[in-house]
């Protein structure tokens, strides 16, 4: 809209920042068009809608209390993890024993990788994976090791498929049982990678606030990343899951996963 006088025919919602310094003709706008049942949103927030994300740019510590999780889903979704897991542990275990001993015959080491990772509140937990690189040497530079990237020559003959279909993050049952994780959250970070992106990323640290997932908005989203500046655009996805933690964000991201698994979309 050019100025405040300017008809709108047939709309039914108008976006306005409605945190700006806005002149008076614009409020008295704004208050007739909801007077008339015509939607008012916040452009911040409608943005917020049609990205899947929040932007980090403007953030402040005065924003936190939008982005609090509601304790009572909390205290709801550590039952029906806990409640999956174990029924899903039972009907699995044939298959996942079955693919710890197809990892040891396709390359020495052990069935199951573990690592220890920054988790809810900021307390380190030890993760479990199936392995699917090499024991290669570690590297002396902690932070390379503890980095993954899509053409990583230790990535074994099947644990590309693993990665792909993100079986390997199958061993996280016993995570999620010991709950140190659920099935849907923000995705854990090793400790060396989470004390470095805390130090280059204003409000990192903030992700924590809830338990880390197997799967989650930035992975059915983004993908995986391994560059800073892709963690920050993770973080934005991360900062909109936690702001709209609910029921139905958990619903749309099973079915996402469910997709990226059975089709490999999103599975970077």
């Amino acid at each position: 809209m050019a100025s405040p006088d300017t008809p709108l025919n047939g709309a039914i919602a108008v976006a306005a920042n409605l945190w700006a310094d806005l002149p008076d003709e614009w409020d008295r706008r704004l208050a007739d068009f909801a007077l008339k049942g015509i939607s008012v949103y916040h452009s911040k927030h409608l943005l917020e809608s049609l990205t899947g994300r929040v932007e980090l740019e403007h953030l402040s510590e005065s924003t936190f209390g939008t982005l609090s999780p509601i304790s009572a889903y909390m205290a709801l979704k550590r039952g029906i993890d806990t409640l999956v897991a174990l029924i899903t542990l039972i009907v699995l275990f044939p298959v996942l024993a079955a693919l710890a001993i197809v990892i040891r015959l396709n390359s020495p080491g052990p069935a199951i990788f573990r690592q220890q990772r920054m988790g809810y509140r900021g307390q380190p937990f030890t993760l479990y994976k199936f392995r699917t690189m090499t024991n290669a040497p570690p590297s002396q530079d902690q932070r390379d090791a503890a980095m993954t990237k899509d053409s990583d020559n230790r990535i074994t003959s099947i644990g590309h498929f693993l990665r792909q279909s993100r079986i390997d993050e199958l061993p996280q049952i016993i995570n999620v049982l010991k709950g140190e994780m659920s099935w849907i959250g923000p995705r854990p970070e090793a400790m060396v990678l989470s004390r470095w992106y805390e130090k280059e990323i204003p409000f990192y640290r903030y992700r924590h606030i809830v338990r880390p997932g197997i799967t989650g908005w930035a992975q059915v989203s983004q993908g995986h990343v391994a560059e800073v500046n892709e963690v920050k655009s993770k973080l934005h996805y991360d900062f909109y899951y936690i702001k709209n933690y609910s029921l139905w964000i958990d619903i749309l991201i099973v079915v996402r996963t469910i997709r990226t698994m059975l089709t490999g979309f999103g599975a970077k």
